[in-house]
């Protein structure tokens, strides 16, 4: 491809990428396909000579296009959104055109130094006090691992790397069973084991772990020879919004000298409003905090921002220092690849920057505003609704319902077989997850570009289907 193949290429992608986003509210959130009909479609075997763009790109539509579920459609009402604001998109646009590798100052000094201003001003705008630095991470998964990795080398004195596993103490870590999964994979990467994270009950609306129960577990552990590394609290977990009491989470880690990671993926986002800070009282006390900007904030993923007191402790245990890696001639400078576990690193910080300064804080906060204001709304219609019930209230804009099964019929069975039935429709998406044990189906408002309007289609596609299935 040349350079006016490239301009003209460029061009028509941009502009199938305005046409596709204004077409979406048309489209059916989730393709209606059967598995395999999308691999079967293309060839077994790589071509061996060149192909046109025209026809490669005709394929892209017809084939890849039609298979696709459309996380930037406004009825996207499933999992957390994974949002991509206009301005981010066009943000990546440059950064895929310069395809620079970020993983040191000295591969890309804009790309470093932006970051560390831009992790600066979203320290600021979440309303978290001076002393915190941070990076960005592809994922809260990334950066969960990365947390995990720094307590298990803390709580052995940094002999983790060096010795190994084998003959150190057993480690423990502590969290509910409101966490994300990303923990336990963190758990086992890591090395600790599934077996030893510990699983603290929760009780409250809003599932928060017993820090009476999670301080008898530390010290019944120590007192068996076991060795407690660190907590992980959540705020907003996946399931329904599950919170811990942070700043009692981080009254215990002080007293035990534990390191205490709070994962707030989803629900960080919303701590731009002061009003709903209150959720994370406390964070202060943290050792190392996560939340994701490509989820409710509108940057395109991978944007994972994640904080830490002490960075030192995050570079002691992740920095490899080859020579060909090394700086010559600066000293005391920022190279982000010693605090993550890849090395290399694509220019995130742009389309942070981008999207800050085109839409404002306060655009940002009106849009979450929105969100859990329509969310709040929709619960309370639903509850209303003689034939529906609320499993959990409300966490920001995340809750959960049941529809009222018929007299002697199976509710799980029954509520799986309207979240596939709405789903099918096509007219909005929805998860379903398990509460006691039982099906629940979650609602959460979070799409960049979604309207009330889209929220109420909610209330009328649900009432419908579920109506026509009873």
């Amino acid at each position: 491809m040349d350079n006016e193949e490239f301009r003209d290429w460029s061009r028509r992608a941009a502009d199938w990428g305005v046409d596709y986003r204004a077409s979406l509210r048309d489209r059916p959130v989730r393709p209606a396909i059967a598995p395999g009909e999308i691999f079967r479609s293309i060839e077994a075997s790589p071509p061996e000579t060149a192909e046109p763009m025209e026809k490669i790109f005709a394929d892209f539509e017809e084939r890849i296009v039609p298979g696709m579920t459309h996380w930037q459609h406004p009825r996207f009402f499933a999992y957390f959104p994974a949002n991509a604001a206009p301005v981010s998109v066009v943000a990546e646009y440059l950064v895929s055109a310069m395809a620079a590798q970020c993983m040191l100052w000295q591969t890309s000094p804009a790309a470093t130094e932006l970051e560390m201003r831009i992790v600066d001003w979203m320290r600021q705008a979440l309303g978290l006090p001076e002393g915190f630095s941070g990076v960005i991470q592809d994922s809260a998964s990334s950066a969960t691992l990365a947390a995990v990795l720094t307590m298990r080398e803390r709580a052995l004195d940094w002999q983790g790397n060096r010795q190994g596993l084998a003959g150190q103490a057993k480690l423990r870590v502590y969290s509910s069973d409101q966490v994300h999964t990303s923990i336990d994979r963190a758990i086992w990467v890591s090395g600790i084991g599934e077996e030893n994270l510990v699983r603290i009950p929760v009780s409250g609306r809003f599932r928060a772990m017993d820090t009476a129960a999670l301080e008898a577990a530390i010290v019944a552990d120590r007192e068996a020879g076991l060795l407690p590394a660190g907590i992980i609290a959540c705020v907003g977990g996946t399931s329904t919004g599950g919170t811990d009491d942070i700043a009692a989470a981080a009254a215990v880690a002080k007293r035990h000298g534990l390191y205490l990671h709070v994962d707030a993926a989803w629900a960080g986002s919303a701590m731009i409003c002061p009003e709903y800070r209150h959720f994370w009282a406390g964070v202060e006390g943290a050792d190392s905090i996560v939340f994701n900007p490509h989820k409710w904030l509108g940057a395109q993923f991978d944007c994972s921002i994640q904080f830490v007191r002490q960075p030192e402790d995050l570079v002691r245990t992740l920095a490899i220092k080859p020579d060909y890696l090394k700086t010559r001639g600066h000293d005391g400078i920022i190279n982000y690849s010693e605090w993550s576990v890849p090395l290399g690193r694509r220019f995130r910080a742009l389309k942070l920057w981008f999207l800050l300064r085109a839409h404002g804080l306060e655009g940002l906060r009106k849009m979450i505003r929105n969100h859990v204001a329509w969310s709040e709304g929709l619960a309370e219609r639903l509850a209303k609704e003689a034939d529906f019930e609320l499993v959990t209230e409300p966490m920001l804009s995340l809750f959960s319902f049941r529809h009222r099964a018929a007299p002697g019929a199976d509710a799980d069975e029954h509520n799986l077989r309207l979240v596939d039935a709405i789903n099918t429709d096509g007219r909005i998406y929805l998860t379903q997850t398990r509460v006691d044990g039982r099906v629940a189906i979650r609602f959460q408002a979070g799409q960049f570009e979604s309207t009330a309007a889209d929220v109420d289609m909610a209330f009328d596609v649900v009432t419908e289907i579920a109506r026509h299935l009873a």
